[in-house]
């Protein structure tokens, strides 16, 4: 062989660097596989990437892990990583850095460690990259099996994937199919434990008997993108330092970048008494599947009375929701002729009805249509569903607190939203919870090999499906960009569109970014409520949804350039 090599027992093998012409020579050899441990762009130096010398050792039946070890004193889970891959990878395996002295000190570390006493406690999982297929116990059968292998196990023997999604919303299956469109070889996997996929965005369309809750939901298995691999399990946590996702049950998954996109979650624990009575009592909320219809019931039946429509504090999903909800009712309520039998109130925590002073204006139109009351700085704490009472805290101009118990015959709750706990718990999180980002570029500030997208990442813009569908493009070229260690292309405007619901058959289309900029995405006056962005919403974008954004087609998805 041209390149020099050291024998180190029957199995393995170490070299300095090789480069991809090498590879031919090294399965002639005889070969099975090839253990990296050299970093990508170590010192600057020019060398095959991990991701380069994988593929072109697949197409020669070369199985290849990509084991990083930086310059130094190797670390006790790297030696264990290799110790474990020698036991499980095809042999006879060549492992190699700059020089082969790291791939050497993992050797001697593991031998050393087998030579202690036998109750002293193995060690963690390995973080590394099996590229070829997994072994066959750990294969995991699904429903769908026949179409295509639709889940696969988080790998405590070493799966380490090119990129890890944590999130099979909106922004992670986008994602996912637009990274794949650019890259069909990518290994990505998708953590997700939902077997169900929801375009939650129409969820206030149901609530106001304008769409069918059965056309918002499909299987989760005929949504991931076919050449992703689905980790049917939920995150609980991560290892940022060591390249590591852990899961609730226990396993751990490797990764050379990560994608964390877990949305947001609906902190029902927060309002004393709601979750014993949702969906019963007149207590409903259109933030849940099966709630909506719900709503729309409620709507149908209240002739008179008093109807609550509730604002928590932010960050909430699409901060216009909770209003849209009351001008459906509404709207259905003065074509029915009884809206002057119903008292109207909207209680919001937030001091404004609205985040983007431009749709103020036109907003305030309706209200005032609608006969509605608003009560600002009024926060929902508790609900007492047998008697029919909502407690509020609300705040005078001084910012001093106090309760009041209002009677309701219909009761429509916004919930006050976090960031999933695992991710709040994390070295990853900002003070507030949620996945610390640059807004510009959506790369973590600390982890250049980490991006967040979504309703979870820190970003200051609407949480909403619209800001996804532009975020999407953004994360794509940077992380990519990233992975060649090239400078990072795209920013980030801050888009975000908030359809807002006026009325059933019109809807004001707000899109606006950082600041509270206008960026309507069509030219047309964007506070002015029409016919044609209710069609938008109602059918374009569903479909749009499903066909287009699930499917790696980038419409409508370009951001401006920010400054």
């Amino acid at each position: 062989m041209g390149i020099i090599t050291t024998k180190l027992d029957e199995k393995l093998s170490v070299s300095g660097q090789i480069g991809l012409d090498d590879l031919s020579e090294i399965a002639a050899a005889g070969y099975q596989s090839v253990i990296c441990n050299r970093p990508d762009y170590e010192g600057g130096e020019a060398q095959p990437t991990s991701a380069q010398l994988q593929q072109a050792a697949r197409s020669l039946g070369l199985q290849f892990v990509y084991l990083p070890v930086e310059i130094g004193a190797a670390s006790t889970e790297k030696s264990e990583a290799f110790d474990k891959l020698l036991l499980e990878l095809p042999g006879p395996v060549l492992a190699f850095c700059k020089s082969g002295s790291r791939p050497k000190a993992l050797y001697q570390m593991a031998k050393q460690k087998q030579e202690k006493p036998a109750g002293e406690a193995e060690s963690v999982t390995a973080a590394c990259s099996w590229t070829g297929e997994a072994p066959a116990t750990a294969q995991l059968s699904s429903p769908s099996a026949e179409k295509r292998q639709s889940a696969v196990p988080a790998c405590n023997w070493g799966n380490v994937f090119d990129i890890v999604v944590i999130g099979g919303g909106a922004a992670g299956i986008g994602v996912t199919a637009s990274l794949l469109h650019r890259q069909p070889s990518l290994r990505i996997a998708i953590i997700e434990p939902s077997d169900k996929h929801y375009y939650q965005p129409a969820w206030t369309l149901v609530g106001g008997g304008a769409y069918d809750i059965k056309d918002t939901v499909r299987n989760m298995v005929d949504i991931i993108p076919p050449k992703a691999e689905w980790v049917q399990a939920a995150a609980s946590g991560f290892d940022a330092d060591h390249n590591l996702g852990h899961l609730a049950d226990g396993r751990s998954i490797g990764y050379h970048q990560l994608i964390v996109c877990p949305g947001i979650r609906l902190a029902w624990e927060k309002i004393e008494g709601i979750q014993q009575t949702l969906g019963k009592n007149g207590v409903t909320s259109n933030y849940q599947f099966e709630l909506a219809p719900y709503t729309w019931s409620l709507t149908q039946t209240l002739k008179r009375g008093k109807a609550l429509f509730t604002q928590p504090p932010m960050p909430i999903k699409c901060a216009g929701a909770p209003q849209k909800a009351m001008y459906l009712s509404c709207d259905y309520w003065l074509h029915q002729g009884v809206l002057d039998n119903i008292e109207v109130e909207f209680d919001s925590a937030a001091a404004v009805l609205f985040g983007v002073a431009d749709f103020v204006p036109p907003l305030m139109k309706y209200v005032q249509r609608y006969h509605a009351k608003l009560v600002f700085n009024s926060n929902l704490i508790k609900v007492d569903g047998t008697n029919k009472i909502a407690t509020f805290e609300i705040k005078d101009s001084e910012g001093k607190a106090s309760r009041i118990d209002k009677p309701f015959d219909m009761l429509h709750v916004t919930p006050p939203q976090v960031a999933p706990d695992f991710l709040s718990n994390s070295p990853l999180a900002d003070t507030a919870g949620f996945c610390e980002v640059n807004p510009i570029t959506l790369q973590h500030v600390r982890y250049s090999n980490i991006f967040s997208l979504g309703d979870a990442c820190s970003s200051p813009n609407a949480k909403t499906a619209a800001a996804a569908r532009k975020q999407i493009v953004i994360v794509a070229d940077n992380l990519l960009a990233a992975r060649e260690g090239k400078e990072l292309p795209d920013v980030y405007d801050g888009y975000g569109a908030c359809p807002l619901t006026v009325e059933k058959g019109k809807v004001i289309l707000a899109g606006f970014g950082f600041g509270g900029k206008l960026l309507p995405t069509f030219p047309l006056d964007p506070t002015v409520p029409r016919q044609f962005a209710w069609f938008l919403k109602a059918k374009v974008f569903p479909w749009l949804y499903w066909n287009g954004m699930l499917k790696g087609r980038e419409w409508l998805t370009r951001s401006t350039n920010v400054s």
